[in-house]
């Protein structure tokens, strides 16, 4: 089965600063939408354009062949898929159930094979490329679960995203995530102490840019969180908090596997800061302002 506009209804859990767009490219694209989110007003777009809204993740499971989430943590994860009143529990058999939210690796596996004893398909497909990806569905896609079921569905990832990688079997997909914020996370250190040295040694910060950026120093987080660090923008286009998160996961995992992760401990520990300073409701980005003004 390659599940199409015209024989599969979608059902997207988590309408978020990414999940909204997500969820959006979906509806456009024809299928039948949909949304189940705990802030009803996060989804009041996606209704006014004719999306269903359900009142529990139940109602939504029952109505629906492909059911989606992105939603905060891991123990928001379990609660959706495992509950007595979540989406394994009242989701028809052969549903394809994609939690593209960042959680842990084992959790997945675990979702996997309670599927699995179901008659249901589940993968795990973390993303990478925050409101700017998910806005223009450009997102990058790490999938683990069977390769068939990755398959089947693949036409609903090339909605939401273009760089889209089956990387193994249940649980592969949020491993490969935590790669992805093993390497954000120096990076960012590197992006702001970057930054707050232009500026400190009074060059303009976004001449900086234009000279270090195409170069070998290009990150995206140079081009585009430094412009937003620069200009004193510190709305999400992910959380603090949910950074936070990741970071705790992949140490978890990290450490799990005997693996040393000194930057990764120390980046977290910089946002930890952030974070009881109360921005965890920020963006990322932020960490530029610890170099200017906290570490001072």
């Amino acid at each position: 089965m390659i599940v199409s506009p015209e024989q599969t209804t979608v059902g997207f859990i988590g309408t978020g600063v990414m999940g909204k767009s997500m969820a959006g490219h979906l509806q456009k694209a024809g299928y039948p939408l949909h949304v189940y989110t705990r802030t009803a007003a996060k989804a009041e777009e996606l209704i006014k354009q004719g999306a269903t809204w359900h009142e529990s993740p139940a109602s939504l499971a029952a109505a629906c062949e492909v059911i989606i989430t992105m939603v905060g943590y891991p123990k928001d994860v379990e609660e959706i898929y495992l509950g007595e009143i979540g989406i394994i529990a009242n989701a028809p058999s052969g549903a394809y159930l994609i939690d593209m939210t960042t959680s842990s690796p084992q959790l997945a596996a675990r979702i996997h094979e309670e599927a699995l004893k179901s008659g249901m398909h589940a993968l795990d497909a973390p993303v990478s490329g925050g409101d700017i990806g998910a806005k223009n569905a450009k997102l990058s896609i790490m999938v683990g679960g069977e390769k068939a079921d990755y398959e089947a569905v693949s036409p609903i990832f090339g909605l939401m995203g273009e760089n889209i990688v089956y990387q193994g079997p249940a649980g592969a997909g949020q491993h490969t995530k935590m790669c992805n914020q093993i390497a954000i996370a120096s990076n960012m250190m590197g992006v702001c102490e970057a930054i707050a040295y232009a500026k400190t040694s009074g060059l303009d910060p976004e001449t900086v840019l234009k000279s270090i950026e195409t170069g070998a120093a290009g990150s995206w987080s140079l081009s585009n969180l430094g412009p937003r660090m620069i200009a004193g923008d510190h709305e999400p286009g992910f959380f603090v908090k949910h950074f936070i998160k990741d970071m705790g996961i992949a140490l978890s995992s990290a450490e799990e596997m005997g693996l040393q992760t000194p930057g990764l401990a120390l980046a977290k520990s910089l946002y930890e800061e952030l974070s009881d300073l109360g921005y965890d409701d920020k963006g990322t980005q932020i960490l530029y302002q610890y170099y200017m003004k906290f570490s001072n």
